[in-house]
Order: C-alpha cells, then sequence, then structure tokens
C-alpha cells in the first residue's frame, strides 16, 4: 500500500485520526499494515482518551504501579468491553454469615476483610481467580474489621472494638493503637501517617514514623459520627465524611500539620446525608458517594461550596463505595441487590449496569479493579467480573 511508504512519523499522524474499528480493518489489508499497526505506540493515543486502559490523559501509565505490563491494543479491546458491558460473572468466594467485607488490590494480591481477619489471596494470571489458599492472614480484632488501607510495608485495620492495628506485610509482627471510645469506621494512611475516624464523633491523627510510632498527634472532634476519611495525596490536608445528623457540614477538609478546619465542601446537604467515601484523584479533585444517592466530583481549585459534576443513582439507592480510573471512569456500589454501576465522567447518565445479586438485596460494601477484571464483595460473597472476553463484532 502507498499509505505505508510515507514516513513513519507522517503515518503515526495519519493514524492517530482513526478509531480502533477502523484501525483493525485497515491492519488486514497486507502483512506491513498489520505489522505497523500492531506497535504499541499505535493504540497507545487511543488509550488516553478512552476508559480504563491505565493511561492517563497525561499519558502516566498507573498500571506500572499494579505490578503490570499490558500491551495498549489489549487495553483498547478491553476497555471497548467494560464500556459495551461485556463480561464474564464468577463467584470467587462464598461464606455462611453476612459480614461487612471490605476488599483491596495490590499488584496481583487481592486483600478481604471477613469478621475480625483480613485474608490475602494471589490471583491466577491465567483468569483473576484466587488460588486455592492464601498467603496470609492478619488478625488481632475482638470484633468486625470496619475498614483497612495498605502501604508499601504495612497493613492497617480498624475495628469494631475502638482499635486500629498496624501489621508488617512482611511478617508476624503487629502494633495496636487505642484511642477511640466506639467502632473505628475508617482509615487511611499515607506518607507515615494515619487518619481514623469513629463513632465516637473525632477523627485522629497518629504516626506511622520509627521515632513516633503509635503516638496520637492530634484527636479532632468532629461532633458528629465519621463514616469516611480520605489523606490528599499532597499529604498536606485530609477530608472527613460524618453522618450529617448534627448542624455540620458532613464534608470537612483539615489541615494535616496545624490541625484546623480548611474549608467545609458544599451547603446544600439534606439531612442524614451521609458521606460513606472518599476517593482522591489528585491533590485538588475528590470524589465523594454516600446516603443521598449523588457521586458528586469537586474541584478544589474552582469552588468548595459546589461540586463541579454530580451523577445520580437513578434507583435511588444509597452509595456505599466508589472507585475510580484517575481518568475517564467511576465504579460504584449500590445498597441493593448487589448492584454495580460504571459511569463515564464526561456523560450525565450510568454508562453501565451489572446486578450481581437479583435474588438477595446485599449492598456492595467495597469493589475495586484493573483493567480486565472488577471484584466485588457483598455481604456473603466475592464477585469478579473479567472483562478479556473477545471483542464484540463491532469491532470487525
Amino acid at each position: 500500500m502507498f499509505l505505508f511508504q510515507l514516513p513513519e512519523d507522517v503515518l503515526f499522524l495519519v493514524l492517530s485520526y482513526l478509531d480502533p474499528r477502523s484501525l483493525c480493518r485497515l491492519s488486514q489489508a497486507c502483512k506491513r499494515s498489520y505489522m505497523f499497526i500492531s506497535r504499541d505506540a499505535v493504540w497507545r493515543k487511543i488509550a488516553k482518551d478512552i476508559m480504563n486502559t491505565g493511561l492517563t490523559r497525561q499519558g502516566i501509565d498507573l498500571m506500572l504501579d499494579y505490578c503490570q505490563s499490558v500491551f495498549s491494543s489489549d487495553r483498547v479491546r478491553a476497555s471497548h468491553n467494560w464500556i459495551h458491558g461485556v463480561c464474564r460473572k464468577e463467584v470467587l468466594l462464598k461464606w455462611k454469615i453476612n459480614l461487612l467485607p471490605w476488599i483491596q488490590l495490590d499488584c496481583d494480591v487481592l486483600y478481604l476483610s471477613q469478621a475480625a481477619n483480613i485474608s490475602a489471596y494471589h490471583l491466577r494470571a491465567d483468569g483473576g481467580k484466587l488460588q486455592n489458599s492464601r498467603v496470609a492472614l492478619f488478625s488481632g480484632h475482638q470484633e468486625d474489621v470496619c475498614r483497612f488501607t495498605l502501604t508499601d510495608t504495612h497493613l492497617i485495620s480498624a475495628g469494631g472494638d475502638g482499635k486500629i492495628i498496624v501489621h508488617d506485610r512482611g511478617s508476624d509482627y503487629s502494633v495496636e493503637y487505642y484511642g477511640h471510645n466506639q467502632e473505628v469506621n475508617c482509615i487511611d494512611c499515607k506518607g507515615g501517617v494515619i487518619v481514623s475516624g469513629s463513632r465516637d464523633k473525632t477523627a485522629k491523627i497518629w504516626a506511622l514514623t520509627p521515632d513516633r510510632f503509635g503516638q496520637c498527634l492530634h484527636t479532632i472532634p468532629t461532633y458528629d459520627r465519621v463514616w469516611s476519611v480520605a489523606i490528599s495525596p499532597s499529604l498536606c490536608n485530609f477530608v472527613t465524611g460524618t453522618a450529617c445528623c448534627e448542624n455540620f457540614a458532613p464534608l470537612r477538609i483539615w489541615d494535616t500539620e496545624r490541625y484546623h478546619l480548611v474549608s467545609c465542601l458544599g451547603t446544600e446537604f439534606r439531612r442524614g446525608a451521609g458521606v460513606l467515601d472518599i476517593v482522591y484523584e489528585s491533590p485538588f479533585q475528590l470524589l465523594t458517594c454516600g446516603y443521598d444517592t449523588f457521586i458528586r466530583y469537586w474541584d478544589l481549585r474552582v469552588c468548595s461550596r459546589k461540586c463541579v459534576m454530580e451523577w445520580e443513582e437513578p434507583h435511588d439507592s444509597a452509595l456505599y463505595c466508589i472507585k475510580t480510573d484517575k481518568n475517564h471512569m467511576i465504579a460504584s456500589g449500590s445498597s441493593y441487590y448487589g448492584v454495580v454501576r460504571l459511569w463515564d465522567k464526561r456523560k450525565t447518565r450510568c454508562l453501565q449496569m451489572f446486578q450481581l445479586a437479583p435474588t438477595t438485596s446485599s449492598p456492595v460494601y467495597s469493589l475495586c479493579f484493573n483493567t480486565t477484571h472488577l471484584y466485588a464483595a457483598l455481604a456473603s460473597v466475592l464477585y469478579s467480573l473479567d472483562f478479556r472476553t473477545a471483542a464484540s463484532q463491532s469491532w470487525k
């Protein structure tokens, strides 16, 4: 083809204007076109502009943080399946009693809290399933684990017994923190600082550095039950999400070093609109969700009094958890029938809906995903959605 006799830089520019389907068709024209279009650089620009490929608009490859290296063309194919809801649902684990599980994904290891314990399972390379035996067990709580968070070296858990336990991920060593009078509902850790929130209407800042290990640096009275916390990637401040049952804003930003109130987010929350999950995308951008059925997108550079974007759960269900690909996609877990929804931040309506438990009214208590799989924890079952299935006919 005369097209592929052009200089490579010109050819890359020409191909950048084609959509994935056109690229696939052109690759079938001849061997030379197939070899050139198979290059990763051809697909990389497309991958930056579509959802959940692990590439941001700035070209940062987030999958390197998850110890994965995937060709851009494979990412685009998987993204096409996410957009069109093409996946295979599987049950990974079941348990007999209803719990409030929490999950975290770190590289190829899935962490799952069940009652007072946290188990770690390796994911099989051939399909995202769990290996038969767990690789680690973290225990120490007398009551159920409410939340936990991961760092490079530690797993920090918060429990209904009012304790915070810092586990060393490489050994059996652990340290217990005492300070809350009631259950610790939420926990976050970044940069050697731990922030915890409790039903006792306080948020506490703890040190994780060797010189002040286990020391409570400050106690902040929130005057309302704390359901969620998140530390900014800049480490300068953190956000608390409360139950919104008192005359205080449910979303408040606090200074990490001076411990004073920086600002409140939003002004029109109805009573009981508690904030159940908070996710930072950057030092200035964060997502929140909760009992009032809305996902809200906040940009602190624009205004703290009003969110810049919001999406409402169509069936008026509370939203228990959210995750983002830090680019275009949001995944949310609803309070009824195990409903997981996918949202494109560039659109106003829900992109896809998956009803994982149509016969039981279980919330999705926690979810996480990578470029190929989504994992969702319900009251008595852990589900996996595999998006690596063959692309639909519209690709051809």
